[in-house]
This record gives C-alpha cells, structure tokens and sequence, in this order.
C-alpha cells in the first residue's frame, strides 16, 4: 500500500520539484486529462479524484510510474483492463510530456530492448584506429613573404 504523506511533507516536496512538474500537477489540462481519461474508460466519478492522487503522485516523485498501473488497480480497485487503459492513457497525455524531467527524478536508466531470440547480431563495428598524422612540412610551392 503506498505511503500516506501529510499535507505539510507534500507541500515541502512540491516546492522541490522543478517549475515543470510544479505547472503539470496543478495545471487545467493535467485535470481535463484525467477527467477525460476517466471518462472514455467509464471510472466511476468516486474514483477519479483517488486517480488524479495517484498521478499526482508520480509527477511529484512518490510512485515511480511503473507501479502506477498497478496502484490503480490494487488502491483505487479498478478492473485489470480498465487500469492498464487508464495507465497507459495518463502515461501518454500526462506523464510523456514530462518524461524528460520524470526521468530525472526517478533516475529512470533508458536501456535499449533485448533483442528478440533468433536474431543474430551484426559485429561492432571496431573503433577506428588513430589516422598518422602526416609529417609537418613545408609547402616548397609557396614564396616566402618577405
């Protein structure tokens, strides 16, 4: 069960929280957002503020988002298929247009994909090696400036 923070701690984390996070936790578009999310995924209105905590949540640093999906489902008691939708939805209207500071907080290491099974990799290319640099000559075309 995630933690319950007081008023007072989470006002003194906000106010730790980069000006981009600040704007999107108490932004009109953040709240129309999950309003429409909630909607078109048919959450029951009691439930969409426990929604808007839990975003809320992430954006200040408190949920990493990878446990979002599941916090719906286990605190807000939402179905599977209903969480996986609202998740991923609030993901790509909320959560992705701050990914690059998200990130920062969390300390998110982006890994590239595994490779599927059967796939042979391709060599390294190796590093080049040093190029000589030729030896410094002079240009015995030019005149000398006198």
């Amino acid at each position: 069960m995630p933690e319950e923070y007081l008023r007072d701690q989470l006002w003194k984390l906000y106010a730790k929280l980069p000006e981009e996070l600040q704007e999107a936790i108490f932004s009109q578009e953040t709240a129309d957002n999950i309003d429409s999310v909630c909607t078109r995924n048919k959450v029951e209105e009691k439930k969409v503020p426990e929604v808007a905590k839990y975003t809320g949540r992430v954006l200040m640093g408190l949920l990493p988002p990878e446990e979002f999906e599941k916090t719906l489902m286990k605190e807000v008691k939402l179905k599977t298929e209903v969480a996986k939708n609202v998740a991923r939805e609030i993901n790509r209207f909320i959560f992705f247009p701050v990914k690059e500071v998200l990130s920062k907080i969390y300390e998110i290491e982006i890994v590239p994909p595994a490779r599927p099974p059967g796939i042979i990799r391709e060599e390294e290319p190796e590093a080049p090696e040093e190029e000589e640099k030729p030896e410094k000559r002079t240009d015995v075309y030019r005149e000398e400036i006198e």
